[in-house]
């Protein structure tokens, strides 16, 4: 029988959930090869994965972009046909898998090393024991939180917590990089927060 949840029993098991993500996680080793591979060795960064985890690296690429990390989402069945190419030397990929078995993106892995041998990979997952983490530079755990689902099975908690460790690592990049007002206005041309960025810069004590 499927398990039944009140509104407040969805928000605590969220909650929950963001609480447990593992401290230990290796963060700084993250941050260091994105501002290695990135800031320094003038690669991008591409994310990778499927279904519901690879929206959650969808917006990460996307967030990354927005702040200064350029970052692209490439799909792991159309890096099959093709998309591989965009693929370069100086790169950087982080993937998203909850299980860890994933096996387009256990594929991915192979097939991106066979073109680039020394491209580094980090790995959002649920399963540290997992055939993607025995292959990765450095494995970030969810700490593999229960899905809040009738059935057990929808990925509720298990993205929530995907997404904010992308924020964790967007984040402490910016911090590292300086990311500055003026840096984001002129990556946020129009809309609300391209308006805003112009204002809060027009505000800052000329030097």
């Amino acid at each position: 029988m499927s398990q039944q949840y009140t509104i407040a029993q969805i928000l605590q098991a969220e909650i929950a959930a963001l609480s447990a993500i593992p401290q230990s996680n290796d963060y700084e080793a993250a941050i260091a090869l994105i501002l290695e591979r990135v800031h320094r060795g003038g690669g991008r960064l591409i994310t990778s994965g499927m279904g519901k985890a690879g929206q959650i690296a969808h917006n990460i690429a996307t967030t990354f972009s927005s702040t200064g990390t350029p970052a692209y989402f490439l799909h792991p069945s159309e890096a099959q046909h093709g998309d591989l190419g965009m693929v370069c030397a100086g790169d950087l990929m982080l993937l998203i898998s909850n299980s860890g078995k994933t096996r387009e993106v256990v594929e991915l892995v192979e097939l991106a090393r066979r073109m680039h041998p020394s491209i580094p990979f980090i790995l959002i997952t649920g399963n540290v024991q997992s055939p993607l983490a025995a292959e990765v530079d450095v494995v970030l755990s969810t700490g593999n939180p229960s899905e809040v689902c009738p059935l057990g099975l929808t990925p509720t908690t298990s993205t929530t917590v995907m997404t904010v460790l992308g924020d964790l690592l967007v984040v402490s990049v910016m911090q590292r990089i300086g990311f500055t007002y003026h840096d984001y206005s002129l990556r946020h041309h129009g809309g609300y927060l391209g308006g805003k960025s112009r204002e809060l810069q027009d505000e800052q004590p000329k030097a």
